[in-house]
């Protein structure tokens, strides 16, 4: 699937794994990421391994590249954007995953299962879109005061 700059491939869904988590690994564009957001229920975890990604977590900012592993706990306010000059790449651990599962698999472009490159963005996100289904998934995505309706 790809996403707002991040090409997202499933290692396993939730319900292959008991419903326990979904294991995702990622490709991030330069300047890619993901915009603040928060969600009850759902940890969220990285393993960094390419590249270099800035996180914000409750208002606080850091780096973090390859080896590093970065904990969001369940309703945490973050975001994440690849500050590399090539794309970046991490593991992303979502427990127990439902609601990422439901949030990619249906905001996100289909794409054939070889794609090992970000694709180039056809136009601008459609935000009212990808807005109402993260509300959909259980997904609060923060938009910034003062940004556009």
């Amino acid at each position: 699937f790809h996403l707002l700059g991040n090409l997202i491939r499933f290692h396993a869904f939730p319900g292959e794994t008991g419903d326990h988590c979904a294991i995702i690994e990622m490709v991030t564009a330069p300047g890619g990421g993901a915009p603040p957001n928060h969600h009850a229920g759902e940890d969220e975890n990285f393993f960094i391994l390419e590249g270099r990604f800035s996180f914000m977590l409750n208002g606080e900012t850091f780096e973090a590249g390859p080896g590093e592993f970065v904990k969001i706990p369940d309703g945490a306010l973050h975001a994440f954007t690849c500050i590399s000059e090539a794309p970046g790449r991490f593991l992303q651990i979502n427990a127990p995953g439902h609601a990422h599962e439901m949030f990619f698999t249906e905001a996100g472009d289909v794409l054939p299962d070889d794609t090992r490159d970000v694709p180039a963005p056809d136009g601008p996100p459609d935000l009212p879109r990808i807005m109402a289904l993260s509300e959909k998934a259980g997904l609060t995505v923060v938009v910034p005061e003062g940004a556009p309706g």
